[in-house]
């Protein structure tokens, strides 16, 4: 769907930090993923929380596959906090993308994060739904959309080899994602039409939401208080 983007590459993608195995994938454990892991876990419903480690393990693999060098914390906590802006505890008055990432970066700054890694955690957090922009931005940010995409639209699902899908589904199955999600972003589109004008929010409101309107970026330019 998107032209492939461009990032550094190693002679292996394997990290000095020490690792585990979930569902076959080998990841990054540290105190940090841990951390991320278990705050994910308490914040997310079940079907959330396992799109989230979906989300993780095939960027994991995508990064493997590709002898890409990253930094497997910050993938690690963009990938399973990705999502905070749906859980009820993050709700608030800005477009659910940014309400999370602004939970995000104050995880990682509580995590030890220096500045560099805690932009970074919002950068891919905040742009998680927006691939058109993320997959071009530093490799931690991409890697996670692209590991988002495939478990959320199906982008690069040939990436990942059959067994390892299979692998990683029967670890953590959907749990009906595609009807839950759904109904969590209508429910945006419902009570907050006003952050949904310019992300894929409003497509979910046009077509489920009955009454939906949100503002429309072609009133604001001409409605620009300008004499032309």
């Amino acid at each position: 769907m998107y032209p492939e983007p461009h990032h550094d590459t190693a002679s292996s993608a394997a990290s000095t930090l020490p690792t585990q195995r979930l569902a076959g994938v080998a990841v990054a454990d540290t105190a940090v993923v841990e951390r991320a892991f278990c705050f994910a876990q308490a914040q997310y419903e079940p079907w959330l929380f396992n799109h989230v480690m979906r989300s993780w393990l095939f960027a994991t693999l995508l990064g493997q596959r590709e002898g890409l060098a990253y930094d497997a914390e910050v993938l690690a906590v963009i990938t399973l906090l990705h999502d905070l802006g749906l859980a009820d505890a993050f709700s608030g008055p800005l477009r659910f993308e940014v309400e999370g990432a602004n939970a995000a970066r104050d995880f990682a700054h509580g995590a030890g994060m220096d500045a560099h890694r805690c932009q970074l955690v919002w950068d891919g957090v905040a742009l998680n739904s927006t691939p058109s922009i993320a997959r071009y931005k530093e490799v931690e940010v991409s890697l996670s959309q692209r590991g988002v995409g495939i478990d959320w639209g199906g982008w690069e699902y040939e990436a990942i080899a059959e067994p390892q899908r299979q692998a990683i589904l029967a670890a953590y199955p959907r749990l009906d994602m595609k009807h839950r999600f759904s109904h969590a972003v209508c429910g945006i589109a419902q009570s907050r039409p006003q952050t949904t004008y310019d992300n894929f929010a409003r497509d979910f409101g046009e077509r489920f939401v009955p009454g939906y309107a949100a503002p429309s970026s072609v009133d604001a330019l001409m409605d620009a208080p300008f004499a032309e």
